[in-house]
C-alpha cells in the first residue's frame, strides 16, 4: 500500500501499488470528467504532480502527446488515467474548475458569474475564468464542439 496526498483537499489516501491516480481520485469522489473513458486521449483527468513524480510510472508516448496539446500543461502535468502509483511521497493537485460536456449545460447560467473556472470538454483549457460573467458569445463558441468519445477512441492508436 502507498499513500497519495490530494491537494487542495489535503486528503491522505492509501492505495494499492500500481493503482492509477484516476482510481484514487474516483475513490474520493473527485469530479473527474474522463471523457475518453481512461484511454489517455482527452486530457480531462489532467493533474499536477507537486511532489514525488518518481513515485509514478513514466509517461507513455500517448500521454506525452496528449499533454502537448493541453494549453494548461506544465512540466509536472500528468494524466491521472495513465499514471500508476509505484512509490511513496506522491502529492497530486487537481486543477481548479469544472469541465462542461455541452454548451447546453451553461445556457441557464448566462449572465451569472462563474463560481469556479469552466474548462473546455476536449482539451481542458479554461473557457471562463472564475468570477467572470458567463456570456452568450462564449457559449456560442462551444456549439460547434462535437467531441465524440467513440471516434476519439478509434483514433487513439495514432497518438
Amino acid at each position: 500500500m502507498k499513500t497519495v496526498i490530494l491537494r487542495p483537499l489535503n486528503d491522505h489516501v492509501m492505495v494499492k501499488t500500481e493503482c492509477s491516480v484516476l482510481d484514487t481520485l474516483l475513490a474520493r469522489k473527485c469530479e473527474v470528467s474522463m471523457a475518453c473513458g481512461g484511454q489517455g486521449i482527452c486530457s480531462t483527468c489532467h493533474v499536477y504532480v507537486r511532489e514525488g513524480s518518481e513515485s509514478l510510472t513514466p509517461p507513455s508516448e500517448r500521454e506525452r502527446r496528449t499533454l502537448a496539446l493541453l494549453t494548461g500543461s506544465k512540466g509536472n502535468s500528468r494524466l491521472a488515467c495513465q499514471a500508476r502509483v509505484i512509490g511513496e511521497g506522491l502529492v497530486v493537485e487537481l486543477p481548479e474548475g469544472m469541465f462542461i460536456e455541452s454548451a447546453h449545460e451553461l445556457k441557464s447560467l448566462i449572465g451569472r458569474r462563474a463560481e469556479i473556472p469552466i474548462r473546455h470538454p476536449k482539451d481542458g483549457r479554461v473557457l471562463i475564468e472564475k468570477d467572470k460573467i458567463i456570456t452568450k458569445s462564449r457559449i456560442l463558441e462551444l456549439q460547434d464542439v462535437n467531441f465524440n468519445v467513440l471516434e476519439a477512441r478509434g483514433k487513439s492508436t495514432s497518438l
